[in-house]
């Protein structure tokens, strides 16, 4: 027989409402800040040729939650890359200078 305080706890999440007027936001930049106290994360969308970028939401949060947060990343994209396959980053320059580097707006077509 099987002691049950030998088996390892499993975490109890509480239950989770999503509204359903709930706004989905589509982010490629966070701006991350912080005081002694707290980190400010900035989500925020850049297009290309629409400057400045928009911030979409800002989250506020313990140190303690950060790295709970940054604990809990880490571990859901070692199982997505787990299942679907290593995330390649871009090599070269520093990952912003590849993502938001100036594009060349699209040349008019000829009216005729």
């Amino acid at each position: 027989m099987s002691d049950a305080s030998s088996r390892p706890k499993q975490a109890q999440f509480p239950p989770l409402e999503v509204p359903d007027d709930l706004q989905v936001e589509y982010i490629n930049l966070v701006r991350i800040s912080h005081t002694p106290s707290e980190l400010v994360f900035d989500f925020a969308r850049l297009l290309p040729g629409a400057l400045p970028g928009r911030v979409q939401s800002r989250i506020i949060m313990s140190p303690l939650g950060a790295k709970l947060f940054f604990r809990a990343l880490a571990e859901n994209l070692s199982k997505y890359e787990a299942a679907f396959g290593e995330i390649q980053l871009p090599g070269g320059s520093s990952l912003a200078e590849h993502l938001f580097k100036p594009t060349n707006p699209p040349e008019p077509p000829d009216q005729k």
